[in-house]
């Protein structure tokens, strides 16, 4: 992996690569997070075809003027007009282009991913959300890992996880035309029936450990969201109940006792830990 991620999704897949990603048509809003750029389809503009042409009118009237005018102070008036001519074209496309529907191009270098099965896109989708969560808890853990390290960790998990899921959107190919050949009107002991179970048994074999290993990726992602979201709530409840013991110690007249450092060093604890399980 190189040192930024490019994912993004549109309604038939997602991508994944280490280069920047390409729209097929329409265009595409890019956001950047540390090493991870989303790069999402925008909306259609709604701009007919009628109001593109009638756009591209006005546009034209003050260039045409223009034009004149240059040529009348001595400009190449060809000049102008290609120009103007130019001007005009880029803008047409441009618009022609925000009023199609966003679809991402599929990049042709082989290291990158590309994932059609809807499980798999869901699985992948679920794990950046996860990743967003993680990242919001980062200003808050600032004191307890190095953002940097954590960034790069996260989004090397998520391009390992995209690499796992397409070998699993193959294996789910692959056992199910072994599974459609599985009943087909052959001998019981022909040589072609026992090499297609000896391949399925392959198949199945694969699949227990692509799937295991996206399960791995998944939860140490989701546990590190969790222990960090769990320790900032029980840091606030462990400050609200700091404040409370004091206003009532001063109500009281009684000296206040800190009893929440224990756990919370505990949560830190797990938090490390989460930490220390996702850059594995």
């Amino acid at each position: 992996m190189g040192t930024e991620l490019h994912i993004g999704s549109d309604t038939e897949k997602v991508v994944v690569s280490a280069y920047p990603l390409k729209a097929r048509s329409g265009r595409l809003r890019r956001t950047r997070t540390g090493t991870l750029v989303e790069a999402v389809p925008r909306p259609p503009s709604g701009r007919r075809r009628e109001e593109r042409v009638t756009y591209a009118a006005r546009l034209a009237i003050p260039l045409i003027l223009l034009s004149a005018l240059l040529s009348a102070f001595g400009a190449s008036w060809w000049l102008a007009a290609a120009g103007s001519a130019t001007l005009i074209t880029l803008v047409w496309r441009r618009q022609a282009r925000a009023a199609q529907r966003a679809a991402l191009a599929v990049p042709r270098d082989p290291e990158s991913r590309v994932l059609w099965a809807a499980s798999e896109r869901t699985a992948f989708e679920g794990a950046v959300a996860a990743s967003h969560r993680v990242r919001a808890t980062w200003p808050a853990l600032a004191d307890m890992i190095d953002p940097v390290l954590a960034d790069r960790s996260l989004t090397r998990a998520l391009d390992e996880l995209a690499e796992v899921l397409v070998r699993r959107q193959e294996l789910r190919r692959v056992r199910a035309e072994l599974a459609a050949v599985r009943d087909a009107d052959i001998p019981a002991d022909s040589p072609a029936r026992s090499a297609a179970g000896s391949q399925a048994e392959r198949a199945d074999q694969l699949w227990r450990e692509t799937e295991a290993a996206a399960s791995r990726i998944l939860r140490s992602i989701d546990v590190a969201a969790r222990a960090g979201e769990s320790f900032i709530r029980e840091r606030q409840v462990a400050a609200t109940a700091r404040y409370a013991e004091r206003t009532l110690a001063r109500v009281t007249g009684a000296p206040a006792v800190a009893e929440s450092g224990p756990d919370l060093a505990d949560r830190t604890e797990a938090v490390i830990a989460a930490y220390r399980d996702l850059a594995a």
